[in-house]
């Protein structure tokens, strides 16, 4: 071991003894949660589209753009809170995030303009975004190697229910309320996670693993992630991944309902397996790490998800019936929870002392692309089940060459280890 790595671990060493780690099933439920928050701002909220549509008179489009109002802020949210994050710490930053999103929220419910509920939900959106970026970071400063791989896989056992948990739990409370109800529970949650990190979240990133030099040394962290390779290598293979899932999201409904006759109830089934599907694969690729690495845990995740992909590409093609086409999307949803536990770990062990700026880079991958490619699923023209697998296939095997071209041809030994070129930034903790 250099000097120079020698130093490194013993700045991080004592960065996490200087920190109360609270017990990690605890950490676990605390991050899950606030990694959860994002999709439950935006799935939860899905059943009542048409009531919210009807309550402000206005057509379908225009309250479907409350939700991507919410996901813009919450791409955007990240660049910012992930940055802040690594200069004023990780608690500031983050009560900060759900005060506002609570506030938000509560203003969502009240409001009787849909111009006003549009800009609320970008708001929502902005504040909600701390509690996916930041979750990340803290689990980066308690964890490092397999044991980061390990804490991810834990990690997405409780923010992976999320998308599966936030329409049903939407459809519950419409049953005793109107959409208002949604937001008022949105708000109770804000509340409620706000004080949970207020009472029991210890700060995680000491004063001496902080980024100095102000808001200009920050924003210079966020710049140079995007010229390391490798780093590179694992945001866009992670990012084409999430956008496959969203296009399997975009397009699942259209193509099992209207062109494989499923019933609405067996959709519910059928999306909720998928998600039970990602889990698992999560804990299957850090059992896989444990035993070997997180590198080769990647490549066969990888694999499996261009297999996968083109398996349902032909099965849609060759029309091999619904049992086919199902078996295949169960294993490209499955898949993205191996390569999102993978990618994750292995771009932030090395990014210690801007893993918020590195976490920012990962979740705003994953939305910008998969905004750009989901609406490609409905231009078909055809059959949507057609696009909608070209869309997949192709993020897959994007993200794979992407992966391969920046990440795997990198000699990481020669790669010159550099955090930012401006002066006031320490090298350390790469």
């Amino acid at each position: 071991m250099s000097a120079f790595e020698s130093t490194t671990v013993l700045q991080e060493t004592s960065g996490r003894q200087g920190a109360r780690q609270p017990h990690r099933l605890f950490l676990a439920l605390i991050l899950g949660c606030l990694t959860g928050l994002g999709p439950f701002s935006i799935d939860m909220y899905l059943p009542s589209l048409p009531s919210l549509a009807n309550s402000f008179h206005v057509n379908a489009s225009l309250a479907q753009l409350s939700l991507t109002s919410c996901l813009f802020g919450l791409a955007v949210g990240q660049l910012i809170a992930g940055p802040i994050s690594d200069a004023l710490g990780r608690r500031r930053p983050l009560l900060l995030g759900l005060f506002v999103y609570a506030a938000a929220a509560a203003m969502c419910a009240k409001t009787t303009s849909i111009g006003l509920f549009i800009a609320f939900r970008f708001l929502q959106g902005l504040a909600g975004s701390a509690g996916l970026v930041i979750a990340r970071a803290i689990a980066r400063d308690y964890f490092g190697g397999k044991e980061l791989t390990r804490f991810f896989a834990l990690l997405m056992i409780i923010s992976g229910a999320a998308p599966v948990l936030a329409p049903v739990t939407g459809g519950q409370i419409l049953r005793f309320t109107s959409w208002h109800g949604v937001f008022v529970v949105l708000t109770l949650l804000g509340i409620a996670l706000w004080l949970v990190v207020l009472l029991a979240l210890p700060e995680s990133l000491p004063l001496q693993r902080r980024v100095q030099g102000g808001l200009w040394e920050t924003v210079g962290a966020l710049g140079s992630l995007i010229t390391n390779p490798e780093f590179m290598g694992y945001v866009l293979a992670q990012g084409f991944a999430s956008a496959a899932m969203f296009g399997y999201i975009a397009g699942s409904s259209f193509v099992l309902q209207e062109e494989y006759k499923v019933s609405p109830q067996l959709f519910s089934l059928i999306f909720a397996t998928n998600g039970i599907g990602l889990i698992l694969a999560g804990q299957a690729a850090a059992r896989v790490s444990l035993r070997w690495d997180e590198q080769r845990a990647l490549a066969v995740a990888l694999a499996v998800a261009a297999g996968g992909s083109l398996a349902l590409l032909a099965a849609i093609l060759g029309r091999m019936g619904l049992a086919m086409v199902l078996v295949s999307l169960f294993v490209v949803v499955a898949i993205t929870g191996a390569i999102g536990t993978t990618c994750s770990s292995l771009a932030l062990q090395k990014q210690g002392r801007v893993a918020g700026s590195a976490s920012a880079w990962l979740g705003v991958a994953g939305m910008l692309i998969g905004a750009l490619v989901s609406p490609l699923v409905g231009l078909g023209g055809g059959r949507i089940a057609v696009s909608m697998a070209i869309v997949i296939l192709l993020c897959h095997y994007t993200g794979i060459f992407s992966y391969w071209l920046l990440s795997r041809r990198i000699r990481r030994s020669k790669y010159p280890v550099r955090l930012s070129p401006w002066p006031h930034t320490k090298s350390g903790d790469q």
